[in-house]
Formats: C-alpha cells, sequence, structure tokens
C-alpha cells in the first residue's frame, strides 16, 4: 500500500469513527487553489473541517503535532473558500478538528484550533 492509499485508508477509518459519534460527512478531500481538507461535516449546528493525521508510532512525534501553524492557517483559507462557494459566510458556526490516529489508538479534538483570519 503506499502513501496515498494508506492515508485514504485511515480516512475511511475517520469517516466511520466520525459517523458512530454522529457528526454526517458532507465532503471529502475538498481541493481548491488555497489548498485541501480532509474531511468537512454537520455535529449539530456547527460546520466542522477535520484534518487527518495518521503516525505509525510516536517516534516522529504524534501526529496532532504535525497541524502547526501554517497547515491551520492553509486550512482556514480552504474553510473561507469553501464558505464562500457554498455561500454560507457568516451564517453558520464552524470549528476546527483534529482526528490523530497513532499505532491503533484514535484521538479526536474538537476545537483543536482557533479561525485565523486575515489570510
Amino acid at each position: 500500500m503506499n502513501k496515498r492509499e494508506l492515508g485514504e485508508a485511515y480516512e475511511e477509518a475517520v469517516c466511520l469513527y466520525l459517523r458512530k459519534k454522529g457528526i454526517r460527512i458532507t465532503e471529502r478531500n475538498f481541493r481548491c487553489r488555497q489548498g485541501e481538507v480532509d474531511l468537512i461535516g454537520r455535529d449539530g449546528d456547527f460546520l466542522v473541517f477535520f484534518e487527518v493525521k495518521y503516525r505509525k508510532n510516536k517516534t516522529l512525534g504524534y501526529p496532532e503535532e504535525a497541524v502547526g501553524y501554517a497547515k491551520q492557517k492553509k486550512i482556514c483559507k480552504v474553510a473561507d473558500y469553501y464558505l464562500y462557494q457554498k455561500r454560507l459566510g457568516g451564517s453558520i458556526p464552524v470549528r476546527f478538528d483534529v482526528v490523530a490516529i497513532c499505532g491503533e489508538s484514535v484521538n479526536w479534538y474538537q476545537n483543536a484550533f482557533d479561525y485565523i483570519g486575515g489570510c
């Protein structure tokens, strides 16, 4: 299994995990000029942008540590474009979550970071 296939397999597993937790996944791998968001879903009133990170083990650090400021800013830019494209800007609360998989362990960080504006 190559890196892309492995990523797709983990994203599929995360989709199943989130659905069991009551999340309705509305988009997968949303791409635009600004970048990509792994998953977009609804959690009650919230529109949630999910970043999925995987590490085989913590030798190279925890997967959630890979979602630094630059990655957060890029996700916010993609979210801005998505909201603009879907004509949702200002009409729906937004949240940014990270789902981190390390070995067999899954950690879901709700509201993992705040919106970074002024992009």
